[in-house]
């Protein structure tokens, strides 16, 4: 047959036995860096002197399932298709959105804005370079103490909005944490209408050195926007002084 008698009378030998030093390696560097890709452990492996090579390295961790698992975009569940619901009364409804924009020097912020649908008082304007879930909470547990929560939050498909966490929350404190369509920005269009008049009127006047200087602007833009400035969807008057007019009384009655 032309088989050297070596080969021939040679015992097979177990995969797992026979590269149990690689395996071994290879676990202790998944350990260690459980990022780095196989590449970045084959380089890692010949540094340290060992002689295996690359398509055997890469062999054993395919066997031993080491792959990392592909990054997937989050579907986001489907949403109802729902009129904008105005509210009849203050703390009925709130929207909440986020901004960003840039100081002087190129460092990105974003700002967590709350609205009152109602009588579109903002509520606040939280201001950083990094805005989480837990973030978001702590600035609804702060509106909290000072006001009356309302029965649904309207927010868009964020991944701050879409947290767990934050999901919890409007469970323990019986608030609606209701989600708009993806892609349907008019469906929240009270917040959005109030980030343009905040990026228009404020933060695109000045140019921020700081976040303590957006912070300041803010904080006195807001007082501006509550108290002075007239909305037109308001008869003209400011949210904090705001009153409905009462319905007036029809000349003529329907015959029953």
């Amino acid at each position: 047959m032309g088989l050297a008698r070596s080969t021939y009378y040679q015992a097979p030998v177990d995969w797992q036995v026979r590269d149990t030093p690689i395996m071994e390696a290879l676990n202790d560097l998944v350990d260690q860096h459980p990022r780095w890709g196989v590449w970045k452990y084959i380089d890692r492996l010949k540094a340290l002197g060992h002689p295996w090579n690359h398509k055997r390295i890469y062999r054993i961790y395919r066997q031993l399932g080491l792959n990392q698992a592909r990054r997937t975009k989050r579907r986001v569940p489907t949403r109802p298709s729902l009129p904008v619901f105005v509210p009849e009364a203050s703390n009925e409804v709130w929207s909440a959105d986020f901004m960003s924009d840039a100081l002087y020097h190129g460092t990105r912020f974003r700002t967590f804005n709350i609205l009152d649908d109602y009588n579109r008082e903002v509520l606040a304007i939280e201001v950083d370079t990094s805005l989480r879930a837990e973030r978001v909470i702590r600035v609804l547990d702060r509106l909290k103490t000072d006001r009356e929560l309302p029965h649904m939050i309207r927010v868009d498909n964020g991944p701050e909005f879409l947290a767990q966490s934050l999901l919890d929350w409007g469970k323990a404190n019986r608030v609606l944490i209701y989600h708009i369509q993806p892609g349907r920005p008019t469906q929240n269009a009270f917040i959005e209408r109030f980030n343009r008049t905040y990026r228009n009127e404020g933060l695109n006047l000045y140019l921020f050195r700081s976040l303590e200087e957006v912070r300041e602007l803010t904080a006195n833009w807001m007082i501006v926007y509550n108290e002075q400035r007239p909305h037109a969807s308001l008869q003209g008057a400011a949210p904090c002084t705001y009153a409905p007019s009462p319905p007036q009384n029809s000349s003529y009655e329907l015959s029953t």
